[in-house]
This record gives C-alpha cells, structure tokens and sequence, in this order.
C-alpha cells in the first residue's frame, strides 16, 4: 500500500490531469452533442460552443486541483487565464481542422473524429500546462 502511495504523490499532476481531463472531454463531448443532436446546430459552431464550455471547465479544475496554482491576485489570474485561453485557442485550431478535413471533407463520423481528436488536444494542451501556464517559479524555464 505504500508504495501505491508513493507512485501517486510521484505521479499525482499526471493523475489528476488525466481524471480532470477526462471530465473535461466530458464537458466537451456532452455539450457537442446537445448542441449537434438535440439542438441541430451545425458540428463546426456546436464544437466551438463545446470548446469555450470545457476550456472554462479546465481552467478552474487546473488551477486549483492539477497544478495548485495558489495565486489570487486579480492581475496574475487575468494573466494566467489569458495564456491558458491562448493555448487553448492553439489547440482548439487543431481540433477544428482535423474535424472539418476528417468529417467534413472525408465524410468520417463526426463523433468518431471528435473522439479521436480529444485524444490529441488533451495531450497539447499538458504540455502548455506543464510547461507554460501553471510553470512553477523554482522550476527551470522550458519555453
């Protein structure tokens, strides 16, 4: 038992971003398809409804339960928010683009796309995490 302790203290960003994320792609997926199924909005406006709800979403679950950010200065979330939204906005490009040649030009299953793609974002968007957003101040400078 100790040692599962140890691995997750060791791991616990990597775990708790892999769960976060998971309800994060949640968030996405569920408001794509009300968006798409229930409300007939079109896939590439439904997917950037979806995209703004879950980047909310993963802010606040980032900042406080992934990397703990502690700040709370008004000035520092502006700018913590404003690079998250940024990378976000990279890797929501991404997304758009996969989905609109795959299923749009290809005439693959847009929710088999939309999976597939998660797959992708998520991964982007812990390296700029990790790296850029939440960097810690004692950590080396990567990017």
């Amino acid at each position: 038992m100790r040692e599962i302790e140890e691995l997750f203290k060791k791991y616990k960003e990597a775990i708790l971003y892999v769960i976060f994320g998971g309800f994060t792609f949640l968030t996405n997926l569920v408001t794509y398809l009300v968006c798409t199924r229930l409300f007939n909005i079109d896939i590439l406006i439904s997917n950037s409804i979806a995209w703004i709800a879950s980047v909310v979403f993963a802010y606040v679950t980032n900042k406080i339960f992934v990397f703990e950010s502690k700040e709370t200065r008004l000035q520092y979330i502006i700018k913590e928010f404003s690079s998250f939204v940024g990378c976000r906005i990279f890797s929501g490009v991404v997304e758009l683009m996969i989905i609109f040649v795959m299923a749009t030009l290809a005439g693959i299953n847009d929710l088999v796309v939309k999976i597939v793609t998660n797959v992708v974002v998520i991964v982007l968007n812990y390296v700029c995490s990790k790296l850029i957003i939440f960097k810690k101040k004692d950590e080396p400078k990567y990017a």
